[in-house]
């Protein structure tokens, strides 16, 4: 079984995935086959949805990357951890923290995301 620094980090590197069909296997590993992903902006319900998801924000956000911030924070099924999205090497302009629930086999079946910090739009 995983720990949840794996999969937190596997996450991560789902998330920066921008070839769709590895982004895919690597989502069909990494949660269940239900999974729901919400957070302020996207509401994504099974594993083709959440890989959807993150190819739009990919595409709204090119270029960008996300990297964990801070150690993993987990006890029983789930795990509490921070992230930030920017340009390679730069500060980032939009920080979160997502919690992720996990099933009996160690696979993701819900993660709750949360903006902290985000562009202001003008």
């Amino acid at each position: 079984m995983s720990t949840f620094e794996d999969v937190a980090q596997r996450y991560i590197d789902a998330w920066n995935e921008t070839d769709p069909a590895v982004r895919r296997a690597a989502v069909d590993a990494l949660y269940s086959e239900d999974a729901r992903y919400v957070d302020p902006m996207a509401v994504a319900e099974g594993r083709e949805a959440i890989a959807a998801t993150i190819g739009a924000v990919q595409d709204q956000f090119p270029g960008f990357v996300f990297r964990l911030t801070g150690p993993v924070d987990a006890h029983h099924d789930q795990a509490r951890f921070g992230w930030e999205l920017g340009p390679a090497g730069a500060p980032a302009p939009i920080v979160g923290f997502d919690v992720a629930v996990t099933d009996q086999a160690g696979r993701i079946q819900t993660v709750l995301g949360f903006l902290d910090k985000v562009p202001a739009t003008t």
